[in-house]
């Protein structure tokens, strides 16, 4: 993935000189400048901070909340790392071996698997043979919630890159829900509204980010839904990525998403609250860019980010993007390994996901079938 610039990039600059501005000039003249704006800065680009606007949640009860959020298998969840953190680019032995090992994980659990290939000369490798993993609890559903993140590694020419927040640790993270949640899911492999898990292949560019080069699963597979008339039946995208590292600071990047959004935001307070987060501490939630949160309560704008959900962007398709901003300190470097990888916080947001997932799912089940959800 990569950062689109646009003239923000220039604005901390322009910050700085409004301010001097404001400082020299007449008072009667400094409620005519431009307002002081919020700005994250991230690898050239400027993100304008706004605050979110309050939506009412939906919450799980708080016997279920409790319930679900402490179900947990960290030794599966870190099994499926080791299983998917070796090189992966796509056309190798590693590619393969990878993607054999999420198909067979989730046939296991009775998903219904199909694999979306398709072949694409590319920089560099040449002529290629790609393989989305598409797996859904009910292949005959009416509409998906989707989660989605993508499983080969970047080529380096001369280096070993394992990827571990890009994007093992995600891969990991979605195997690991539908494990831990394999009873609570059950229900949903006969309603309209089921679970869908995307594995996108060739996210990476192979010589330069480019139009062309990168994203090749996801541009394929948006473009073939889009002629089938399948893209409607996607209510929602939630794409992973970069995720690992401890403290990572995520933000809504979209308006037509952030009530969904704040749900997340919603079950990081009451997991944190009633203390099921593990080393983690959580003061004034309601402070911008508070360094003891994750899904912190603000929105980024006037920038965003290049990941495998653009094609779906594009076609209408609603996003969520989480990815922490500033990207991982080890990003695109060979220190992208399991060292760097914190299960305590991958554990958490893995906690906060699952909880997500079933709080979306249930919003369309009665209050009978409820019951029955254990």
């Amino acid at each position: 993935m990569r950062l689109i610039h646009n003239l923000r990039q220039y604005s901390k600059s322009y910050g700085q000189l409004l301010e001097q501005v404001r400082e020299n000039c007449p008072s009667f003249l400094q409620d005519l400048l431009p307002t002081k704006r919020k700005f994250i800065y991230n690898l050239g680009a400027a993100f304008e901070v706004q605050d979110l606007q309050p939506y009412h949640v939906e919450e799980l009860s708080h016997s279920h909340f409790h319930e679900v959020a402490h179900l947990s298998n960290v030794k599966h969840l870190k099994h499926s790392v080791k299983e998917i953190l070796i090189p992966r680019i796509v056309g190798t032995p590693g590619h393969e071996k990878v993607r054999i090992f999420i198909v067979q994980s989730l046939e296991d659990l009775k998903w219904s698997v199909k694999l979306h290939s398709f072949h694409e000369t590319v920089p560099i490798l040449g002529h290629l043979h790609f393989h989305n993993i598409v797996a859904t609890l009910n292949p005959n559903a009416e509409r998906y919630l989707v989660l989605a993140c993508h499983y080969d590694s970047k080529y380096m020419e001369g280096t070993e890159f394992l990827g571990a927040t890009d994007s093992a640790v995600p891969c990991a993270m979605m195997l690991n829900l539908a494990k831990v949640l394999e009873q609570q899911l059950e229900q949903f492999r006969n309603t309209e509204l089921s679970l869908m898990f995307i594995f996108f292949d060739g996210e990476e560019a192979f010589k330069e980010w480019s139009a062309k080069d990168s994203i090749y699963g996801a541009r394929h597979l948006a473009r073939k839904w889009e002629k089938e008339g399948f893209l409607p039946k996607l209510d929602l995208l939630v794409l992973l990525d970069l995720l690992g590292m401890p403290d990572p600071k995520f933000y809504s990047f979209f308006s037509n998403t952030e009530s969904w959004y704040s749900r997340l935001l919603n079950i990081e307070d009451r997991l944190a609250d009633t203390g099921l987060m593990e080393r983690y501490v959580s003061s004034g939630v309601s402070r911008p860019q508070d360094p003891n949160r994750y899904f912190q309560p603000n929105a980024l704008r006037s920038s965003f980010i290049e990941d495998d959900h653009i094609p779906f962007l594009r076609r209408n398709v609603p996003v969520l993007h989480i990815i922490p901003v500033p990207f991982p300190t080890v990003w695109h470097t060979p220190d992208d390994n399991e060292t760097i990888i914190d299960y305590s916080t991958t554990e958490n947001l893995a906690r906060i996901i699952r909880l997500f997932t079933l709080e979306y799912l249930m919003g369309t089940v009665s209050e009978i079938d409820k019951d029955w959800i254990k």
